[in-house]
């Protein structure tokens, strides 16, 4: 995979991404614990076959590298665009979920006209006191025993009884998976942040046409805080749909559907 140096407030980094496809540009910036391919494997196969598909691995995932200090979304935004202009895209669309959604924002926020236009899922302007304690909770929990973990994100993220919850075979694999995918001390690192972001101030400054999309079931990042980031955001819609958190994972043709409409006539 590509490698891109660039320089953070801490010093410099060195991130990996993933790139496919051939196109206009679309860049998808993963969530907490996560990777791209975690993430979006369903969105990256129906974007690549019209659409270059750029998706950096942030801070604490994968190869990227850095200082090791606390992280910001504001460098973590960095990251996203140093892999989008090494990958030769002079404008792009940009897809975040979860914590990826709030590095997206501060990407758009910074990037300005490079940026056509914005898709945030489960996204949140600043850590309310609630999501502190759960991302604290998180945090100890990965550190003690990341099964723990994938066992309590299962239970807080589906809103519905379909996928994991078919039966015990499948839940078990889907515990082992996400036990898999959560590294302790990257995750740790980006759960620290999450309890701490506070963007507000950055949105305003968002120009591009933006889609929110809220989970009416979201229990992680309750719909309020997707309100916040539309109300802030001057050229934001916001969409309701049946699911929580993992929507993207509960409803993948749904959530493919509305991002990559969005993406080709936004």
């Amino acid at each position: 995979m590509p490698h891109v140096r660039t320089d953070l407030s801490t010093g410099p980094s060195t991130v990996e991404y993933l790139r496919t496809g051939s196109g206009p540009g679309v860049v998808l910036v993963h969530g907490t614990g996560a990777t791209p391919e975690a993430n979006y494997t369903e969105l990256m196969e129906e974007l690549r076959p019209r659409h270059t598909v750029v998706a950096p691995f942030l801070s604490g995932s994968g190869g990227t590298t850095d200082s090791g200090a606390p992280l910001t979304v504001e460098d973590l935004a960095r990251q996203v665009l140093a892999a989008a202009d090494h990958a030769g895209l002079d404008d792009f669309a940009l897809v975040g979920h979860s914590l990826g959604a709030c590095v997206a924002a501060a990407a758009a926020a910074a990037s300005g006209r490079h940026v056509r236009s914005l898709v945030l899922h489960a996204g949140w302007a600043r850590s309310d006191p609630r999501m502190a304690l759960q991302f604290g909770l998180w945090r100890d929990l990965v550190t003690a025993d990341s099964e723990l973990l994938a066992r309590l994100v299962l239970l807080t993220a589906y809103a519905t009884d379909d996928s994991p919850f078919r039966n015990t075979e499948a839940l078990d694999a889907e515990v082992s998976a996400f036990a898999a995918l959560f590294r302790p001390e990257g995750m740790s690192r980006q759960l620290h942040l999450g309890r701490r972001v506070d963007i507000e101030h950055l949105l305003p400054r968002v120009t591009a046409p933006t889609l929110v999309i809220s989970g009416e079931g979201d229990a992680i990042v309750p719909p309020a805080h997707q309100d916040r980031m539309a109300e802030l955001i001057p050229r934001a819609d916001v969409v309701r749909v049946p699911g929580g958190h993992a929507f993207p994972f509960e409803s993948p043709e749904k959530f493919t559907g509305l991002v990559s409409d969005f993406v080709r006539t936004a």
